[in-house]
């Protein structure tokens, strides 16, 4: 009877320890540790604004009149896609859901967009989805660089706050050359 008390008593034990050694492995360790609110918004928006810059950029580079302005919404498109997709990896690591499209207000602003023509379509773009988008951007990227808490968030938001005020810099440019071009229409422009 004893040793078959002591041998239950021992497969307890071993199943105890088994136990707590799976539930110790399967623990989310502090890289895989839920984010907290602002950085999973941050991660959010970034994605919110990128998929809003690739979606002007495609409209733009179909609609602009200007080859600058197509130029510079072609390098948007492929900028904005390049960094939604480490977004994407960053996210899906950290067990962020992305939204799948820009924000209700983004989505207006691009078909507001769509409605225009020619040179009017051109200003409009380099002003509110080129200049406009990058410094509301940048304000967004910049707070999680210093502010985030998750230290890849942090890099991440780090890493491209270079990238986006380059895009500002061009916008500013693009919006000067497209400002001074003044009346330049396309087919069925009917007002500037």
């Amino acid at each position: 009877m004893h040793l078959r008390v002591l041998s239950l008593a021992l497969a307890l034990a071993s199943l105890v320890s088994a136990s707590t050694a799976l539930a110790q492995a399967s623990a989310p360790s502090a890289a895989s540790a839920p984010l907290n609110k602002a950085d999973a918004t941050f991660l959010k928006q970034a994605a919110e604004a990128g998929l809003a810059e690739v979606e002007a950029g495609k409209l733009a580079t179909s609609k602009g009149v200007n080859t600058q302005v197509k130029g510079f919404a072609q390098q948007m498109s492929d900028d904005h896609t390049r960094l939604h997709a480490e977004l994407r990896a960053l996210a899906s690591s950290k067990g962020v859901r992305l939204p799948i499209e820009p924000s209700l207000g983004q989505r207006a602003k691009i078909k507001l967009l769509s409605a225009a023509d020619g040179g009017s379509f051109d200003r409009k773009y380099a002003a509110s989805l080129g200049v406009k988008t990058h410094e509301d951007a940048l304000r967004l990227f910049q707070k999680a660089a210093n502010k985030a808490a998750d230290p890849q968030v942090k890099d991440f938001a780090l890493k491209a706050v270079p990238q986006l005020q380059h895009h500002l810099e061009m916008a500013i440019e693009l919006k000067g050359v497209v400002d001074k071009e003044g009346n330049v229409k396309a087919p069925g422009d009917k007002k500037q």
